[in-house]
């Protein structure tokens, strides 16, 4: 069961006088400034954050600026000076020598960079070595190593040698061996960081697909933004042994919180962070209401309204079709009388998912015939995305999302029009879900 992480208020100071360096830090002076004065070094300044139990939680950082140290701090492989480090509402601070290693090995395992395989020893083995430094028994200790192993797809490796592994193979032992003890807290201090990028992707998706088989807590150390992205659920980022924010993706790329979080974030694929959903616009949009007519009324509506298309809802707006002033000029022409919408819908108009990975849009919008409309539960339309919308989420000196736009009512037509008056509306008025009054159903 995974379980949560509470930190409240951490420090860790290096040096021998930490006492010194935390009266410094309450009277407001810096890191650099305490080093200066003291020789202290501050690793982590007053983190204070909760990591919620079954998600992925991503620390991000330069070098140097405190990120492992603050996930060893979480198994107190390094002591914290002051603060409280809570596990399931227990204080593992507190904690004597046996708890603490029976804490390490029922429910907090640690995955590093290094792969750190025992080369005389097999990869079954490997994968239940700490298992066997828990005094398990060998039956018990190889069968749980075994699941592990299927569990990341090495069920048949389990008698060969580190040596006869690839790189990523290798990484995939260490992923088994922390997963052998079934724990509720997997620690991943660069566990992928020395693997090339097409093995990185890939152990990125196999630990995505380890976490829908079984949640657990997990808190994965990287300085791969884009990788973050991809793989966290909420995302911290540190500086100079401070936490600056905390939010999820797409909180971060939407609102960062200073300038330095700004410029980090700037060199990320927002594409592949956010969805159809979050950029599209509104449009203009009509509701039709008769089958029979409305070809005459809309080309009127899109000519006043200086606009080139309008998208036909029904009444539960839900997308009929997307007409411009040339599909219904067309239409028309030679035609007297009334005619539908229906008969002027532009053709090769594939809507998009509100759920699409913005980075999936291109190809679609490099042939779109117009905007394409977006869909989102029970297909009801939400907006449009057009060419300029996605010129401007490349341009990284501008937000990758756009502010948020009122909601546009659709247009009712007037399914008089033309009635040979000059002065007769195209328009009868903005529709609404609401129930409508008794004088617009005697006009209707």
């Amino acid at each position: 069961m995974a379980k949560q992480i509470r930190i409240e208020n951490v420090f860790k100071v290096f040096g021998d006088q930490p006492k010194q360096a935390l009266d410094l830090v309450r009277q407001g002076l810096s890191k650099q400034q305490i080093l200066e004065r003291t020789g202290q070094s501050i690793g982590v300044f007053d983190a204070d954050f909760t990591i919620e139990a079954g998600e992925i939680f991503v620390v991000m950082g330069l070098s140097g600026s405190g990120k492992s140290t603050l996930v060893r701090m979480l198994n107190r492989l390094i002591e914290p000076t002051s603060g409280r480090i809570v596990v399931d509402g227990q204080d593992i601070n507190g904690l004597n020598d046996k708890d603490l290693r029976a804490l390490r090995r029922k429910d907090i395992s640690m995955v590093f960079q290094s792969f750190a395989l025992m080369p005389h020893m097999s990869v079954l083995d490997n994968t239940a070595f700490g298992l066997e430094m828990a005094g398990v028994d060998k039956g018990t200790r190889q069968k749980a190593a075994q699941e592990a192993l299927e569990q990341v797809g090495l069920g048949a490796w389990g008698a060969s040698y580190p040596d006869e592994l690839s790189g990523g193979m290798q990484q995939r032992v260490g992923l088994a061996r922390a997963l052998a003890s079934d724990p509720s807290i997997l620690l991943m201090d660069e566990a992928f960081s020395a693997l090339d990028p097409i093995i990185r992707t890939e152990m990125q998706s196999e630990l995505l697909r380890l976490q829908e088989s079984k949640r657990r807590t997990i808190v994965f150390i990287s300085h791969d933004l884009d990788e973050a992205m991809r793989i966290g659920d909420r995302i911290a980022i540190m500086k100079d042994g401070q936490v600056i924010q905390v939010g999820t993706p797409d909180e971060i790329l939407r609102s960062p919180a200073n300038d330095y979080v700004r410029s980090f974030i700037k060199g990320v694929d927002a594409a592949a962070v956010f969805k159809a959903s979050d950029i599209a616009r509104q449009a203009l949009t009509i509701v039709s209401e008769h089958n029979d007519r409305g070809c005459r009324a809309a080309l009127r509506l899109i000519e006043d309204s200086d606009r080139d298309h309008a998208y036909v809802l029904n009444a539960r707006r839900r997308l009929l079709g997307v007409v411009s002033a040339q599909s219904l000029r067309d239409a028309l022409h030679g035609r007297e009388g009334m005619l539908g919408l229906q008969h002027a819908f532009i053709d090769n108009v594939v809507p998009i998912d509100a759920a699409t990975p913005v980075a999936d849009l291109f190809g679609p919008m490099a042939s779109a015939p117009c905007p394409l409309p977006v869909l989102g539960e029970d297909r009801k339309f939400l907006g449009v995305i057009s060419r300029t919308t996605m010129m401007r989420f490349l341009d990284r000196d501008t937000p990758p999302v756009p502010p948020p736009q009122p909601v546009q009512p659709p247009v009712t037509l007037n399914p008089m029009f033309p009635t040979g008056d000059a002065d007769t509306p195209a328009m009868l008025h903005e529709h609404s879900d609401a129930p409508a009054t008794d004088k617009e159903n005697k006009h209707e």
